[in-house]
């Protein structure tokens, strides 16, 4: 994966949610230079064989709502970067990995509902996603706005992900801001995974960074409260590892963790 970003994916479906995640990608776009797309994927509808009209004026409505969402938001970009728009028809998770694959996006940024429960139970699943397309993909509710990016939170795992070091690298020298990584006492080599992570950041010019070894039996719970207590602007996790032996309550605290949190969660896969 490349460190520069050229192409950003928005998926909209014309909700309140959409505001916040093309105001970050526009955000993010104007400080890297690059594109965005914004992407309506229109389920078929069961009887669209019989009432074909009905659902070509709702394909052109959804079209002309794109065309509208561009030319709002065309004037707040900076720079090189334009935005693209594109109307698909099908599975929504199906449609934006061959969207993302094709046209080769870098990353994706999804908006949150409000809702904690319309959150979770979203039809486009944001681990899901960034495990099928290898791609990162930014979640953002409406307070994420307010945060700039300038404390980027990134926990170490017993495996260091250079991908995952680099893209907080690029970021942080994007935002000139700072790189917080942290790795808890309780794993096998903590100073050493710490150690290894802080060279890599190192050997990167102009970027800025601090090591943490923390107290916790759970990795991403302490990075979640260390980044309210420091008043982080990002938090950059791995894709949760399914392990057939955790428990369900586990897995479901989990996914509250990363849903509910009002600082911007990136996820990445492991590739």
């Amino acid at each position: 994966m490349s460190n520069k970003l050229y192409n950003i994916l928005v998926p909209v479906d014309f909700t309140s949610k959409n505001k916040w995640a093309i105001t970050k990608a526009i955000e993010m776009a104007n400080q890297m230079n690059c594109n965005i797309h914004l992407v309506n994927i229109v389920k078929p509808s069961l009887f669209s064989s019989f009432t074909p009209y009905e659902s070509y004026v709702d394909r052109m409505n959804s079209y002309d709502q794109l065309k509208d969402l561009s030319v709002s938001y065309s004037n707040q970009l900076c720079g090189n970067g334009k935005i693209e728009i594109s109307l698909l028809e099908g599975n929504p998770v199906t449609k934006l990995t061959e969207y993302i694959h094709d046209f080769e996006m870098d990353m994706v940024v999804m908006g949150l509902s409000n809702n904690l429960f319309q959150r979770m139970t979203s039809t486009v699943s944001v681990s899901k996603l960034a495990q099928m397309t290898n791609v990162p993909v930014l979640a953002v509710g409406s307070k994420g706005l307010v945060h700039h990016f300038k404390k980027i939170i990134l926990p170490l795992y017993d495996e260091l992900s250079l991908r995952r070091i680099r893209m907080a690298a690029a970021l942080a020298r994007s935002f000139r801001s700072t790189i917080y990584m942290i790795t808890l006492r309780q794993g096998n080599t903590p100073e050493k995974i710490l150690n290894e992570g802080m060279d890599i950041v190192s050997s990167i010019p102009s970027v800025s960074a601090q090591g943490f070894i923390l107290e916790g039996k759970d990795l991403e719970k302490t990075t979640f409260d260390f980044a309210k207590r420091i008043n982080g602007d990002l938090i950059m996790l791995n894709k949760p590892e399914e392990n057939k032996f955790q428990g369900w309550w586990n897995k479901f605290t989990k996914k509250i963790l990363s849903y509910g949190s009002e600082i911007p969660v990136m996820t990445m896969s492991k590739q």
